[in-house]
């Protein structure tokens, strides 16, 4: 059996090393140019290359964002910008434009093209036409229910990949224009200011606030319901995310995943992984439209509350096996007596009561409460991988 794909964002190329470390098969990125990320750090074409040649080294792969809707200024210099970055090495564009979707067909035949989400497919017809046109695989609109996926899937073959978790667009498949009205920033071209999550004054009464904003999504519970509809990958949203959540959510579905294929997923597992994803959260979620129409019960309308979490605490940057002392960079208020849980890209995960906690100057402290400052934590338990581990909180 072909196991499924897990997908992840990347933002720039330390949240690409980090979510490949984590369990990611692939990720997907954007360029300098003519991605809906504009406001990410994105890649240059040297970081795409550096990108590359580390994920493929991993047996990875690196999927590029060309998915804007493409104005007729931003068609001068495309072909060019296609050829450069299919240089550097990624292995599939994501795009939406008939025109680039042509275009990669026929002058790069070896690279993968994957529809993006913002050609709204929601029908096995339309996956039809776009798979003669020369797509491998796609990413259906958000709005498709499972019973659909699985029917487009069985009538197509055709590989298909679903978004399983993070921000959810009001509009249709991300479809906006709210960006472009209210602050004249194209939300299809990269611009998009959210405004779906500010908040409105409704009129007459200036106590209450209304916002157009959907919860998250999370299908941590539907994981092997999509495996077994034949979903060739799933997708997590957040290339502008932190790289602690990143670490979370992608290290806890690979486990999902991992667990679902080798038996053991227990409910009580599931539970503890879930609960693993709503603390690094800090938005309530729902499953949207996979289980049919989404109702009032997926969306925010009045008393949207999204509390920072403050479980992470550090990153880790050594460990002294003489003295048996982690080095930490700093995150998040914490005190000795804390139950904590340091964590690896290996997944191998180390609880432990913080007895010792030293400063930068190795004077003994009892509490950390400078962000960005060094500390220094005992640990009698060696710690087989430090690059990109990580400590948080424990919640007994």
């Amino acid at each position: 059996m072909k196991r499924i794909e897990l997908l992840s964002p990347a933002g720039d190329i330390e949240r690409l090393k980090v979510t490949l470390l984590y369990g990611a098969d692939a990720v997907y990125i954007g360029g300098e140019k003519y991605g809906l990320r504009a406001n990410a750090t994105n890649f240059s074409l040297d970081e795409i290359r550096e990108g590359c040649e580390f994920a493929h080294k991993l047996g990875k792969k690196v999927y590029l964002t060309l998915n804007i809707v493409f104005h007729n200024e931003d068609m001068d210099g495309v072909e060019e910008y296609i050829q450069e970055v299919v240089d550097a090495g990624i292995d599939a564009f994501i795009v939406s434009d008939p025109f680039i979707i042509s275009y990669i067909h026929e002058k790069f035949p070896d690279v993968e093209i994957h529809l993006s989400t913002q050609a709204s497919t929601t029908n096995y017809k339309s996956v039809e036409f776009f798979l003669k046109q020369g797509v491998k695989r796609v990413v259906l609109a958000r709005e498709v229910s499972l019973k659909e996926i699985k029917e487009i899937i069985d009538k197509t073959g055709i590989d298909i990949e679903v978004f399983i978790h993070g921000a959810m667009c009001t509009c249709y498949s991300g479809r906006c224009a709210l960006s472009n009205y209210v602050t004249n920033r194209d939300a299809n071209r990269g611009g998009c200011a959210q405004v779906c999550r500010f908040s409105f004054a409704v009129l007459g009464d200036d106590k209450k606030e209304f916002t157009f904003a959907t919860k998250d999504n999370n299908l941590a519970y539907y994981i092997g319901d999509l495996i077994d509809a034949g979903v060739r990958s799933l997708k997590v949203e957040g290339r502008m995310r932190s790289l602690y959540y990143l670490a979370t959510v992608i290290g806890t579905y690979r486990e999902i995943i991992d667990r679902y294929y080798n038996h053991s997923l227990s409910d009580e597992i599931l539970k503890e992984l879930d609960e693993r994803l709503a603390r690094v959260a800090n938005r309530a979620v729902s499953t949207h439209y996979l289980l049919g129409e989404a109702g009032s019960d997926s969306q925010y309308y009045t008393g949207r509350n999204e509390a920072s979490n403050q479980d992470y605490l550090g990153q880790v940057i050594s460990y002294d096996k003489d003295k048996k002392l982690v080095k930490i960079y700093e995150r998040n208020y914490f005190t000795k007596g804390d139950y904590v849980e340091l964590f690896t890209p290996s997944g191998e995960r180390i609880s432990f009561e913080v007895e010792k906690l030293y400063d930068e100057d190795f004077h003994p402290v009892d509490v950390a409460r400078h962000p960005d400052n060094i500390y220094y934590i005992y640990l009698d338990t060696d710690i087989s991988i430090v690059g990109y581990s990580m400590i948080r909180l424990l919640h007994h």
